[in-house]
């Protein structure tokens, strides 16, 4: 097991001036990580509550506290407006993305960097909303949770993939000189990909089934996917998003060891998954975090609108454009806002309530072509 870096003393030569923006549990995970490291960084947080942790008593990561409080004035709950920070690390949920993009304009210094750690496609809208900045993506492997304000821990191990909007033929170089690559590396080990939207893809996949069937079925991933029809939903939902990307030619990275393309090489449209591979594949995902609970789930929690739109919604819309029916998708989406609006709880009963829509939209889907 590699040791964990020595506590430093003193900054590191040329530390950027960083500002997490988002102090759930990655951003929360991000943040203690550097606390207990003595780096410097600062916060913004629309979380009441974990903004007077912060600065009212220790902050924990896994049971232990990881160092003092901090000074008000590095825990806001807005961006600040200095326009001198070398470097923000996004640790929000989707639905936020375009809110923060807008606030870092009146924090960034020009040319500065943009670390993006959401789920979702969200790259490209930050890229568009911050022309000016350095847009870089960085896929976590690594499962967290934030159990009460302040208190965090790691629920699985895993990996930053970082990587970039932006052909570069010597990438790796590049990002190793990238302010982003110095404060990832304090938190978790960082490897490089020179296709980032093919490992965007990827996790959005592995989300579009783990985050979305968390929220629910309401269980940690474990307890969730130790059920076979849990499982099998999560593969019809995988199965059409690897549809949708295959379609693209986007070509899959893996992601936590896990590799789609190999998966569902020989998945046909509308074919039902069961096969023991499959089952066992899911399952050991299952085992693996088996402690992490649906951040989608904690946010809606927190009174949030679930982020299901830009999971689950992004495959739909556009398997419309392609042409490809994404009926699980589409159910696991409709459900999950009877869910927010107070319709269903989540649970067994909601999980069902996946499998009966997604069987009319297939049947729907079978009449429309029956009728061309």
């Amino acid at each position: 097991m590699p040791q964990e870096p020595r506590v430093r003393r003193t900054l590191p030569r040329n530390w950027p001036k960083t500002l997490i923006v988002g102090c759930g549990g990655i951003g929360g995970v991000v943040a203690t990580s550097l606390h207990r490291r003595k780096l410097a960084f600062q916060i913004a947080t629309t979380n009441q509550e974990v903004r007077e942790c912060w600065v009212s008593s220790s902050p924990n990561l896994g049971g232990k506290e990881v160092g003092p409080p901090l000074k008000p004035w590095r825990v806001t709950a807005h961006c600040p407006t200095t326009k001198d920070f070398d470097l923000a690390i996004i640790a929000v949920q989707p639905p936020q993305i375009d809110e923060v993009a807008r606030a870092l304009r009146q924090s960034l210094r020009p040319g500065a960097e943009v670390v993006c750690l959401s789920n979702g496609l969200c790259e490209c809208r930050l890229k568009e909303l911050l022309p000016q900045n350095k847009i870089l993506g960085a896929v976590v492997t690594w499962g967290a949770r934030m159990s009460t304000p302040g208190f965090y821990t790691k629920t699985s191990r895993g990996n930053f993939i970082l990587g970039s909007l932006e052909a570069d033929p010597a990438l790796r170089k590049t990002l190793e000189q990238t302010a982003a690559w110095q404060v990832l590396s304090e938190v978790a080990p960082v490897v490089f990909t020179k296709n980032l939207h093919g490992a965007r893809f990827s996790k959005l996949t592995l989300n579009c089934a783990v985050s979305t069937l968390g929220t629910i079925g309401g269980t940690t991933l474990g307890r969730l996917l130790a059920r076979r029809e849990a499982r099998r939903l999560g593969m019809a939902i995988m199965s059409e998003a690897v549809s949708v990307a295959q379609k693209q030619k986007i070509r899959l990275e893996k992601v936590a060891g896990i590799d789609l393309e190999y998966l569902f090489r020989s998945t046909k449209q509308g074919r039902r998954l069961n096969n023991a591979t499959q089952h066992a594949l899911l399952w050991a995902i299952g085992n693996r975090y088996r402690k992490l609970r649906s951040s989608m789930l904690a946010a809606m929690e927190r009174g949030r609108q679930p982020a299901v739109n830009f999971l689950n919604g992004e495959v739909v819309a556009q398997g419309e454009k392609l042409g490809i029916p994404t009926p699980f998708n589409e159910a696991a989406r409709q459900v999950v806002w009877e869910i927010f609006n107070g319709e269903t709880e989540p649970g067994e009963e909601a999980l069902r309530r996946v499998e009966m829509i997604s069987q009319k939209l297939i049947q729907k889907n079978e009449v429309l072509n029956s009728a061309l």
